[in-house]
Order: structure tokens, then C-alpha cells, then sequence
């Protein structure tokens, strides 16, 4: 039967509906259920479970990306070693960091490995998360790949600490091990609203490494009438030519994320998130590759349907950006 992009989805289909394979797709979606080191909500290990149920009510023709679809895009099955792991991690909790730490290191090479695989056979490779430690794996393998690539990170918060409350490979410490154990150049965060101290030094002291515009600083600036797509050039002029997109759910407004682990109030809007998008675009940058984490269920179907269609468009740019 001929696909009908139009049509409800199949019984048994893909993401999104779709009748693509991994083989066969473009762009593969690695879920990694994992979340042993959240430090406030919890729920984020059905994330990818809740966005490919969700993704199943979204419209293949996009208005702004066009058909993203036709390109092929399929997900991985949940992996069974990680959900295992991910309890095995989360029993262990705070009594036992060291072996929490052992198994986050195991997520790590997985998630790696994953990535490095699809890399090598010419596919865009996607992290769907679980909390936000779980990238790290993937963006170290992109990072071989690409050289001289940059991160653009949406987030409520900086992600900066070191081994939080121990965890070596903490939600809240991913970007302190993309600075300290990585060669990557840049790291440009929006949205960041709690940060603390130290991270606050390290951004500092960071010698242009990272880049953080703050979500008070944004705000006041919309308040003196300056333009959100003028920001947006400003906040991507800061990138290199490859963009690495890591976005925790969070960095939006928590209307549109009620669910996540760690809501904060203030966050861009929908429209702002996807401005971001146009004006890599814009600026002629490519998206070589990206991760979407902390979409947590939730109450409703709310958090995985917002999470799904930002996943979704994501991936549009992303293709528009290597077409054009």
C-alpha cells in the first residue's frame, strides 16, 4: 500500500507515523530512557516512549520545512540495556554514587557507539533523552566528526557543575564535561535562568568557550523593543559554521513543559525556540546534529506532544540547512 502522508497513522508504524526503517531512513533517533541523576522530578525515562506515542498526531507537511519526512526518518527501539540500567541506577541512588557513576559511564560508551555507527553510514544521528547527562556520548562522537563544530544550548540552566551532588555524569554537569573533557570551542547557551556561582565563574573564565545569554538579559532587551529575530542573529553569529543543537525541553517556557524534571518560570516561547532555527538558517550554518531531553509525560500528553513537534521541526531545519 502507498504511503499516505495525509492519512492517520498505521498501526505499528514509526515516529511520526512513518513506514521508514533505520536502514532506510536519513536521520535516526537513538531513545535513551536513562535519568538515575535527576535532582528534583522524575519521569523523563518515558520520554522517548511518550514522544514516539505523541508523534503520531503530527502533520508530515510543515509549513515552514516542508516534508521533512520524505527524507526518512526512524527510531531505534527502546533499548532494553538502558532501561536496565537505568533501574539498576536509580535503586542505587545517592547510597552508592561511585557504581551510579560506573553506569553512567556505560550509557556514555553506548550512546557513543550508537552514534558513531550511524555516522559511518552517512545518517543524521538524534538523541532523544532522558534526562540531559545523556548526550554526552553522542556529542563526543560528533565532535570527532566535526572538528571544529559548536553547540547551541537551550536550557533553564547552565549545566555547569561539577559531579553534581557526586554524579560524575549529572544532568546538571554535562556542559562542565563538554568544557573539560572535550576540545569543543563553543558553547552558546540561551535561555539560562538558574545558575549558580561557580558556574557562573567558569563561564567566565572560560576565555570565550562559552557563551550564555541569560533569560533576564533576553527579557529586558524584548522590553526595550529590540526584536527576538535580531537576538537571534546575535546569539548565532556566536557559532561556528557547524551547529550542534543539545535543547533540554526546559529552556522553554514551562506553559509549554509542565511536566520536566526542573521547570523555572520565564523560558522562550514556542515561536522564539523555532526564531533560533530560522536564523541558523539565516546565517547559512549547518546543523550537523542534535539532541532533545528532560520531555517528561507529565499528567497529560501535553509535554510529549510540545516535545514531538519541537523534535520534529528540529529536524526540518536541520535538513533544510544541509540542502541549502
Amino acid at each position: 500500500m502507498k504511503f499516505d502522508p495525509d492519512a492517520a497513522a498505521p498501526k505499528k508504524s514509526g515516529i511520526y507515523g512513518l513506514p521508514y526503517t533505520p536502514d532506510e531512513a536519513k536521520v535516526v533517533i537513538i531513545p535513551v530512557p536513562f535519568e538515575a541523576t535527576t535532582s528534583y522530578g522524575g519521569g523523563t525515562s518515558r520520554g522517548p516512549a511518550a514522544v514516539l506515542e505523541a508523534s503520531k498526531q503530527v502533520d508530515l507537511f510543515d509549513h515552514e520545512t516542508g516534508r521533512p519526512y520524505e527524507a526518512g526518518i526512524a527510531m531505534l527501539d527502546i533499548p532494553r540495556k538502558i532501561t536496565g540500567w537505568n533501574s539498576k541506577a536509580k535503586k542505587l541512588g545517592r547510597k552508592n554514587v561511585r557504581a551510579v557513576n560506573k553506569i553512567s559511564e556505560s550509557v556514555n560508551e553506548w550512546v557513543c557507539d550508537k552514534t558513531r555507527a550511524l555516522l559511518d553510514t552517512g545518517k543524521v544521528s538524534v538523541v532523544l533523552g532522558g534526562d540531559h547527562s545523556v548526550p554526552f556520548g553522542a556529542i563526543r562522537a560528533y565532535a570527532e566528526r566535526y572538528p571544529h563544530m559548536g553547540i547551541l544550548h537551550l536550557d533553564a540552566h547552565a549545566d555547569l557543575r561539577e559531579a553534581y551532588e557526586g554524579f560524575t555524569y549529572s544532568h546538571a554537569s554535562i556542559f562542565h564535561n563538554v568544557i573539560t573533557k572535550t576540545d569543543i570551542p563553543k558553547v552558546v547557551q540561551v535561555g539560562v535562568r538558574d545558575v549558580g556561582a561557580r558556574e557562573l565563574e567558569l563561564i567566565i573564565h572560560s576565555r570565550g568557550r562559552i557563551r550564555t545569554f541569560f533569560d533576564d538579559e533576553l527579557a529586558a532587551r524584548k522590553e526595550e523593543g529590540v526584536a527576538f529575530a535580531t537576538i537571534a542573529d546575535e546569539i548565532v553569529d556566536e557559532l561556528p559554521n557547524d551547529v550542534y543543537l543539545s535543547w533540554d525541553i526546559d529552556g522553554l517556557d514551562p506553559t509549554l513543559c509542565p511536566g520536566t524534571g526542573t521547570p523555572v518560570p520565564g523560558g522562550l516561547s514556542w515561536n522564539e525556540a523555532i526564531g533560533l532555527l530560522r536564523a541558523i538558517r539565516r546565517a547559512k550554518k549547518r546543523i550537523v546534529g542534535l539532541d532533545l531531553c528532560e520531555v517528561a509525560p507529565g499528567e497529560t500528553e501535553w509535554d510529549a506532544n510540545v516535545g514531538a513537534r519541537l523534535l520534529y521541526k528540529m529536524i526540518g531545519f536541520a535538513l533544510l540547512t544541509w540542502r541549502d
